[in-house]
């Protein structure tokens, strides 16, 4: 053990992250409730106006990315290595940003119908939030937490395995279906970020499942 390491046994920790820890993830869930909501519906004033709301809550997480690096730079001892308390949050924060830039494509492309498929992954991108959310929620007390953080994890590795599987099918179809070169475009990208998204949540957990090896 380096002489770091042992030093945090002793020196009390900064215990400050975690309600900024547990805000993200809050406005993660937040993110992808919306987008649902996005997907489900083809009014386009109503694509305007949430993607407006996500864009509010990308703004939210970013005022929360800065206030923890901030923190980083002000906190001697903290609760977890420093460069997984920064990992943990700008992955978090690369979730939301891709589900804000869903958003946009589609209020900007505006494609003359949204693939069934939207509505799947989209709930996929949902469920792994909340994975996420309990994982996060578990981290003031990882070791007693641990069974709990490793299996909100895994849900989430099965979560991208199947977003993976769902992805590869909605582009067959649309190759396969589309005959408009320019919605055919729109729809490949709209997907290809989708599938981004359960990505980037697997990322945010690969970080915690890191911080629980480095005590165990």
């Amino acid at each position: 053990m380096n002489i770091d390491k042992f030093l945090k046994f002793f020196v009390p920790k900064d215990h400050s992250f975690f309600p900024l820890f547990e805000s993200d993830a809050l406005n993660l869930v937040k993110a992808t409730e919306l987008l649902k909501e996005l997907v489900a519906s083809t009014d386009i004033a109503t694509h305007e106006r949430l993607y407006k709301e996500i864009r509010t809550i990308e703004h939210i997480g970013d005022d929360i990315t800065n206030k923890a690096y901030e923190q980083l730079n002000k906190s001697f001892i903290t609760p977890f290595d420093r460069e997984d308390i920064h990992e943990l949050t700008a992955n978090i924060d690369d979730v939301v940003d891709s589900i804000n830039g869903i958003a946009r494509r589609i209020c900007l492309y505006r494609p003359k119908k949204l693939m069934p498929i939207y509505k799947e992954m989209a709930q996929m991108v949902y469920d792994g939030a909340k994975e996420v959310e309990t994982a996060i929620l578990c981290l003031k007390d990882p070791i007693a937490n641990k069974k709990k953080i490793f299996s909100a994890c895994e849900n989430v590795t099965a979560i991208e395995h199947k977003a993976d599987e769902l992805y590869f099918t909605g582009v067959s179809e649309l190759f396969e279906k589309e005959e408009d070169p320019k919605e055919l475009i729109k729809n490949n990208k709209i997907l290809e970020i989708l599938e981004r998204c359960v990505d980037e949540e697997e990322d945010v957990t690969d970080t915690l499942k890191a911080i629980l090896i480095k005590m165990a």
